[in-house]
């Protein structure tokens, strides 16, 4: 109770400290003043990163440097810090205010730190489980994504740190990322791709956007107008400032022209012996280097940077409030997937639990610029250890003996990647690193009770073991308290409510973008080769495109076990403003206190246009004691019912009918509604 208490006191906390997220007229006014003053050297010096992670300050103008940092899941960079669960776990909660509450927590542990900028979080939409960035974004539904992104970011921002938003945009693989073109068509970036980025804009007023590595079609992220100017600035009223991803720029007037504010790590392109002859000779004009300037000084004003400390001594750099928000989150992340009366385990002296894997006395994360250095972490074998006396835990060595595995009541068999098996800058393996199937096979032929842990960033290839073993345990990337919430799932002192923010195919080959996903033939332009990724699979991706193939996943989306279990009953749709609120009665009709995600499905029912048969417009995560029942409502804006139309270049409705599914995952719909619109 004093635990819970302390959280309690320190998000109010955490929360009562606001800061500005709008840009105002004074700030821009302010920001011009100071253009006004600068040379041209000094402008142009500015747009290009400084000391890998700064922003180059200009003493005689007042204007501090500003400290950068990666990333989605902790703050890293030369520090040791919280180490979250990854993105998508985070997603996996379904739990808004958990996930702002991590945001804030974030947010502290930047302050602590002195970092202005966290570079995160990620949205790119998880098309395909070989992605070896997957872990660090939100999932395959742009809904979800949207949702978990923007109370990230009011998150960290409500705590005077400025978010980014990356990879913009159709960053979805890491396989030669640099010389290969994501092409889609208008309809699939609007509907699919960009409404998480979207959100970030004009939701949470994200301060700062990240281009990406890859081109789009056919142009690099970084100098791309109809990403950044038309999309962006001009649709979407962004007002913040673009800066690339690091060593992702190729061409000085192309990045200029396109729209790129700031040049990520230094000016490999943006400096002043490549500027300064295009502007001598009128292909840039210099208002062009003054508008970028503005757009930076602008947002830091707007964060107080110019007249406040950055660096918050009274936050401790081991928070307190952090690791009680990494705890609740790697709890409300894990996904049951399957229990066959194996969880939860039961304790005594008597009932010997064996521990074996790769990585059953580790905290895996995944590599790259999301790997974080953790202050401490929590291994599965030191959280099964720290549950008590009264249990009898052992850890493997190795291989177990047959005779080890057999007078064993129970077998936990902790598998799956880390941050050399997963990581950026390369795509990872749809099974599990090698040796790994064989060990769960070897415990499974040997006890009854096998219960696999999976740390990974999406789905793997079970069909060698699945039916073989007793329960299975999505873990993801936990963090740093994963292995002691891990251990209190099994234990059932913490009742599993995460669900899938994607569908886990039985095979690969299942996978809607599978026909599409390696490059296709290099083509050449403006002298740089590189090639193509079509992503002909359009707006069908994920679990729109397993119900158009009618093609049975081997986990849906939106799919998690529970120990208790729910009905749904009594629903209705009412009218409400420009859309409907979608209400209905849950119940807890199992054996213990639990919490349910409820998912909202909308579907025309005679489109014009080809659109999938329902999308994910909203849910809701309710916690239920055994026994009671709550009645819950999601309010389902005019938007819901949209789709995007290449004609108008737009979002419109079509007058008609259209089913709204109530279920538990997309697979398992327990109600259904009509409502005309």
């Amino acid at each position: 109770m004093k635990k819970f208490l302390l959280a309690i006191s320190l998000f109010a906390a955490a929360a009562g400290a606001v800061f500005a997220q709008s840009i105002t007229q004074e700030d821009c006014d302010r920001a011009r003043e100071l253009v006004s003053q600068m040379t041209l050297r000094e402008k142009i010096d500015y747009i290009g990163g400084y000391d890998k992670f700064y922003i180059r300050g200009i003493e005689r103008l007042g204007i501090p440097q500003i400290r950068m940092a990666d990333g989605p899941q902790g703050v890293r960079n030369n520090t040791r810090s919280t180490l979250f669960a990854c993105g998508v776990a985070a997603a996996a909660s379904w739990n808004e205010a958990l996930v702002r509450e991590m945001g804030v927590a974030l947010g502290q542990d930047s302050r602590a730190r002195g970092v202005h900028i966290l570079l995160g979080p990620g949205v790119n939409i998880y098309r395909s489980p070989l992605c070896g960035r997957n872990f660090e974004y939100m999932g395959e539904d742009p809904y979800l994504a949207s949702r978990a992104a923007v109370n990230y970011i009011k998150g960290v921002q409500s705590q005077g740190v400025m978010a980014t938003i990356k990879h913009f945009a159709l960053n979805n693989q890491e396989y030669d990322r640099h010389h290969v073109s994501s092409d889609a068509d208008e309809r699939t970036m609007n509907e699919i791709y960009f409404p998480a980025f979207r959100a970030a804009v004009e939701e949470a007023k994200v301060a700062s956007v990240m281009t990406s590595y890859n081109l789009v079609n056919g142009v690099h992220a970084a100098e791309n107008p109809v990403l950044i100017r038309e999309n962006l600035r001009d649709r979407w009223g962004f007002k913040g400032f673009v800066m690339s991803d690091w060593t992702s720029t190729y061409s000085a007037l192309a990045s200029v022209k396109g729209g790129l504010d700031l040049e990520m790590p230094q000016a490999w392109c943006m400096n002043s012996d490549e500027l300064l002859p295009l502007i001598e000779a009128g292909l840039i004009d210099e208002s062009e280097i003054d508008a970028k300037v503005q757009n930076i000084l602008q947002t830091l004003i707007a964060f107080g940077f110019l007249d406040r400390e950055q660096l918050d001594r009274s936050i401790s750099e081991d928070n307190a409030y952090s690791r009680d928000v990494a705890y609740r989150l790697s709890c409300e992340s894990a996904v049951l997937l399957r229990n066959e009366g194996a969880l939860p385990l039961k304790p005594g002296r008597r009932n010997k639990v064996l521990l074996m894997g790769p990585n059953a006395s580790v905290i895996p994360c995944g590599g790259g610029s999301g790997r974080v250095d953790p202050i401490y972490s929590i291994s599965l074998a030191e959280g099964m250890k720290g549950l008590g006396r009264n249990w009898s835990v052992s850890v493997a060595d190795g291989k177990p003996s047959v005779k080890e595995l057999e007078s064993a009541s129970a077998v936990i068999v902790s598998v799956g990647f880390n941050s050399k098996t997963e990581k950026e800058n390369s795509d990872r393996t749809f099974s599990l690193p090698e040796g790994q199937d064989e060990l769960i096979e070897y415990a499974a032929a040997h006890n009854r009770k096998v219960i696999v842990v999976i740390y990974a960033g999406g789905a793997v290839d079970m069909s060698r073991w699945k039916d073989k073993v007793s329960a299975i345990v999505m873990g993801w990337y936990p963090g740093q308290e994963g292995g002691k919430a891990i251990a209190n799932i099994l234990a059932g002192k913490v009742n599993p409510s995460g669900k899938l923010p994607m569908s886990f195919e039985s095979r690969l080959e299942d996978n809607p973008s599978w026909k599409w996903y390696y490059p296709r033939e290099p083509k050449t332009k403006r002298g740089f080769s590189y090639r193509y990724v079509t992503y002909g699979e359009g707006i069908f991706s994920g679990y729109r495109g397993y119900e158009k193939a009618g093609i049975e996943p081997a986990y849906p989306f939106g799919y998690g076990l529970s120990y208790t279990e729910f009905e749904y009953s009594g629903s209705k749709c009412i009218k409400s403003g420009d859309g409907y609120d979608v209400v209905f009665t849950l119940s807890n009709v199992g054996g213990r206190d639990g919490a349910e995600v409820s998912q909202v499905y909308v579907g025309e029912k005679n489109p014009c246009v080809k659109r999938p048969l329902k999308e994910l417009k909203g849910f809701a995560k309710t916690v239920l004691r055994k026994g009671a029942s709550a009645r819950v409502t999601i309010h389902l804006p005019a938007s819901a019912f949209e789709y995007y139309d290449v004609k108008s270049h737009d979002w419109v409705l079509n007058p008609g009918y259209f089913n709204i599914y109530i279920g538990s995952s997309s697979a398992d719909i327990r109600l259904v509604e009509e409502v005309l619109m």
